[in-house]
C-alpha cells in the first residue's frame, strides 16, 4: 500500500476563515428557481409559491450566504419590473438564456426567500443595461429605513424594515463577450463605472461593501490585462474582486477532473498578485479581498480541439433558437453545470473548497454555482441529500476558525495539455499530489479539523498526520466518504446509498495519527487540541 504524510504546525497560520466561504449562487436558469425554489402547484407551496420542503432542507443545512439573482440573467433584468403586485409586473425576454421571465419571482421574493432559509443575501446589480442612477435606487429601496420615494415604496409593498443587504456585486462577468452590455473592449470604462457606482452606493448606505468584476475566465485573450486596467480605476472604492471559473475534464479522466483544482489555484494566485501590484502602485493601505462567487467542474467529451491555439469566444447568433417558457411544475434542466449526483461530483466540489480554504486570508466569499442542489437535491415532488451534500456540509460545519497550512508528502501525477472546447484550453501540469488537504483550527470548540481527498482511482493510502506540535491532541473521529461504484447515487428512494462512515481503525500515537484513506475518497479527521 502506498503512503502519504501531512505535517501541521500551530504557527503555520493562513488566516481567519469567513463563514461565507461556504456560500452558493442562484440564477433563474434550469430548475433552480422554476421547480426547486418556486412551484405554486407543489404540495408544500406557501402563499408565495415557494416549496417549503426545499426551504426547510436548506435551512437545516445551514447555508450561510447566497449570491443572487445571477449571473448573465441580471445584465438584462430590470428589478423595478419585478416589484409590487404580481398581476401588475412586466414579463420580459431574458436574452441571456432565451427564456420568457414572468417576474412572478421578483426582487422582494428573492430577498424574502433567502431570509427564510437563514442565509445572507448578496445582490448582483445590473450594470449591463442599467447604470448608476438605477443602482442608487436599488440600494435605497433595499436598505433605507424610509422617508424617501424608493424606501417608502418598499414599505407600501409590505416590507416595513430594510432588508439590510451588505454585499453588492457591480455587474456580472462584465468582460465576457457573451454578456449583455459587456465592457470586453473597454476595461478602463468599466473600472471608472465601478468606481463611481461604488461611491454612489456607499453614499446611499455607508454600511455596504462592493465587489468589482475581473476577468470571468482565465482563458480569455485579454486576461489578465483587463483585470489590471479595471483595478487601477476602482481599487480605492471597492472591497472585493469577483472571480469565476469552471473546469472541464473528459469522462473517466479522474486525474484531470480532480487535479483541476490546480487551475483554480493558478487563477487565484494571479488575481492576488494583480491586487497587490496595484496596491503598491497606488501606495494604498487597502488590501483587496477576493470573492470566488461562481465555480464548478464537469465531465464532457473532448472535441478534438488542439491546445495552445488560443481560446476563442465567438459572437454567435442562432437564428433558429426560440424563446422558451419554463413551467415550474415540469422540471427540465437546461444548464451544463448541474450536479450529476455521483461520487465524482462530491470529490470535485470538495477539491475546489480545499483550494479556497488554503487562501482563506484573501478569499472571504465563496459561492458554489450548484451549491443549492449540492446541499439539497430536488425533483418535481421530493428533496433529498446527494452524495456531495456531505463534504460540503462537513466543511461548512468544521472548517471554521483559522485556516492552517498543510505540508503534504506523497506521490504525484501529471496532466497533459488538453482542450475540451475552443473556449476551455488547459496547459500541461506536472507534479500534482494525489493527496490534497486543508486544515482548520476552531479555538472556541478546541478542535482541529483536517480535510483530505485521495484523488487516486487506483490506490488506497496509509496516511500519517504529524500533529506533534499541538498540545493535548486527542482523536475524535475519522469520517470517510467513499463508494466503490462511482455511478452510485443517493435518490429520494435510496437516500442512504452513500454516506460518510466512521473508521474505527484510525489511531493516534506519540502525536501522529495513522489511518487508511481509500481511493477516490473524502476524509474528515477531527482532533481535540489545547489552545494555540
Amino acid at each position: 500500500m502506498k503512503t502519504a504524510g501531512i505535517f501541521l504546525h500551530p504557527r503555520f497560520r493562513i488566516g481567519q476563515i469567513s463563514p461565507r466561504l461556504y456560500g452558493a449562487f442562484l440564477e433563474p436558469i434550469g430548475t433552480m428557481v422554476n421547480g426547486s425554489m418556486y412551484n405554486p402547484k407543489h404540495r408544500t407551496a406557501d402563499k408565495d409559491g415557494f416549496r417549503q420542503d426545499f426551504m426547510a432542507a436548506l435551512k437545516a443545512a445551514g447555508l450561510p450566504a447566497l449570491r443572487l439573482p445571477g449571473g448573465n440573467f441580471v445584465s438584462g433584468w430590470d428589478w423595478k419590473h419585478s416589484i409590487g403586485p404580481r398581476d401588475k409586473r412586466r414579463a420580459q425576454l431574458d436574452t441571456a438564456w432565451h427564456q420568457y421571465y414572468t417576474n412572478e419571482v421578483g426582487y422582494d421574493e428573492y430577498l424574502r426567500w433567502t431570509e427564510a432559509i437563514g442565509a445572507e443575501a448578496m445582490v448582483t446589480i445590473n450594470l449591463g443595461t442599467n447604470g448608476l442612477r438605477d443602482a442608487l435606487h436599488q440600494v435605497e429601496y433595499t436598505n433605507h429605513k424610509g422617508g424617501s420615494y424608493w424606501a417608502d415604496l418598499r414599505r407600501q409593498h409590505g416590507r416595513e424594515a430594510p432588508y439590510g443587504v451588505k454585499t453588492w456585486y457591480l455587474g456580472n462577468e462584465m468582460d465576457g463577450p457573451w454578456q449583455i452590455g459587456s465592457f470586453e473592449k473597454d476595461p478602463k470604462a468599466y473600472g471608472v463605472l465601478a468606481h463611481e457606482v461604488s461611491k454612489g452606493m456607499k453614499w446611499t448606505d455607508p454600511g455596504i461593501e462592493t465587489v468589482a468584476c475581473v476577468s470571468s475566465s482565465p482563458f480569455l485573450a485579454h486576461y489578465p490585462d483587463w483585470d489590471l486596467q479595471v483595478l487601477q480605476e476602482c481599487y480605492e472604492t471597492v472591497d472585493y474582486i469577483s472571480l469565476h471559473h469552471y473546469h472541464i475534464a473528459a469522462p473517466g479522466n479522474y486525474e484531470a477532473l480532480l487535479g483541476g483544482s490546480c487551475y483554480f489555484e493558478d487563477y487565484i494566485r494571479t488575481e492576488i498578485a494583480l491586487c497587490d501590484f496595484v496596491q503598491t502602485k497606488l501606495r494604498s493601505p487597502r488590501r483587496m479581498l477576493l470573492s470566488f462567487d461562481e465555480f464548478g467542474s464537469r465531465q464532457q467529451e473532448l472535441k478534438g480541439v488542439l491546445p495552445g491555439r488560443g481560446a476563442e469566444w465567438p459572437h454567435t447568433f442562432d437564428r433558429h433558437r426560440e424563446y422558451v417558457r419554463h413551467d415550474p411544475d415540469n422540471m427540465v434542466p437546461t444548464t451544463a453545470f448541474v450536479q450529476r449526483g455521483d461520487m465524482l461530483d462530491a470529490l470535485s466540489s470538495a477539491s475546489t473548497l480545499l483550494t479556497l480554504l488554503k487562501y482563506a486570508d484573501r478569499i472571504k466569499i465563496g459561492c458554489m454555482t450548484s451549491g443549492l442542489h449540492t446541499l439539497v437535491a430536488a425533483n418535481r415532488d421530493h428533496v433529498f441529500k446527494p452524495i456531495a451534500h456531505y463534504p460540503f456540509k462537513l466543511m461548512m460545519q468544521y472548517g471554521q476558525g483559522v485556516s492552517l497550512r498543510t505540508e503534504v508528502t506523497c506521490d504525484t501525477f501529471d496532466i497533459p495539455g488538453y482542450a475540451p472546447t475552443h473556449q476551455f484550453q488547459y496547459s500541461a501540469r506536472k507534479g500534482i499530489r494525489y493527496v490534497d488537504a486543508a486544515a482548520a483550527y476552531h479555538a472556541a470548540a478546541g478542535e482541529l479539523a483536517v480535510f483530505v481527498v485521495n484523488k487516486d482511482a487506483g490506490q488506497d493510502r496509509l496516511l500519517e498526520i504529524d500533529i506533534g506540535a499541538f498540545e493535548g491532541c486527542r482523536l475524535l473521529e475519522h469520517q470517510v466518504l467513499h463508494s466503490a461504484d462511482l455511478n452510485q447515487m443517493n435518490t429520494f428512494e435510496t437516500p442512504d446509498a452513500v454516506l460518510p462512515v466512521s473508521n474505527p481503525d484510525a489511531s493516534m500515537k506519540h502525536g501522529k495519527l495513522s489511518a487508511v484513506i481509500p481511493r477516490l475518497s473524502f476524509n474528515l479527521f477531527r482532533m481535540a487540541v489545547k489552545g494555540l
